[in-house]
């Protein structure tokens, strides 16, 4: 998805892309190294690695879990408030930018490193031990890596490494891996 198609969809659903940064991915031209050096590591990309991104945004704490309930003619009916649908359409719109040609298959390993932008006492390279919960975080990302393309179903997700620090580069760090088979 271009960046043409990732504005078209923040501007449907209203989102601003921007937070305090440019929506524009060229703004961004530090490296993972640059990363590294503010405290936040990356293991070593080896080949079986499909694709790696950032996506440099004030990381959204709304996570999946936090749908609304009403009652219609006398049944819950569980929906997605404004807020939630707002977080839903500025991943999408991030993610979009990295979606691949064609769907993943086969077994993968997800890596996420959620980057919270840095708040009070924390330093950079901090663990974040507060909420939103890892788990939580993670489901929103893999529907909307669903619903961009990335794969048929997240079930085919096997693995998966979810961590969260305070960094000063506030933003959302994704790597897919093809796991071995065993035959």
């Amino acid at each position: 998805m271009g960046n043409e198609y990732r504005e078209l969809i923040a501007a449907e659903q209203g989102v601003d892309l921007s937070d305090e940064y440019s929506s524009d991915p060229a703004d961004y031209q530090f490296t993972f190294g640059d990363l590294e050096k503010q405290g936040i590591e990356f293991e070593y990309i080896d080949p079986k690695a499909v694709c790696e991104f950032f996506m440099a945004m004030q990381v959204p704490t709304k996570t999946h879990q936090e749908k609304s309930i009403t009652v219609r003619n006398g049944k819950p009916v569980v929906y997605e408030d404004a807020e939630l649908k707002a977080v839903r359409a500025k991943l999408m719109a991030h993610l979009g930018q990295n979606t691949p040609k064609q769907k993943y298959t086969g077994a993968l390993r997800l890596v996420t490193k959620w980057c919270f932008g840095i708040t009070g006492k924390h330093c950079n390279g901090e663990y974040k031990i507060t909420k939103p919960d890892t788990d939580n975080l993670v489901k929103l990302l893999k529907d909307c890596m669903t619903d961009c393309g990335y794969w048929t179903d997240d079930a085919i997700v096997a693995s998966e490494i979810i961590e969260k620090f305070w960094a000063e580069i506030p933003g959302i760090y994704v790597r897919i891996e093809k796991l071995e088979e065993i035959k």
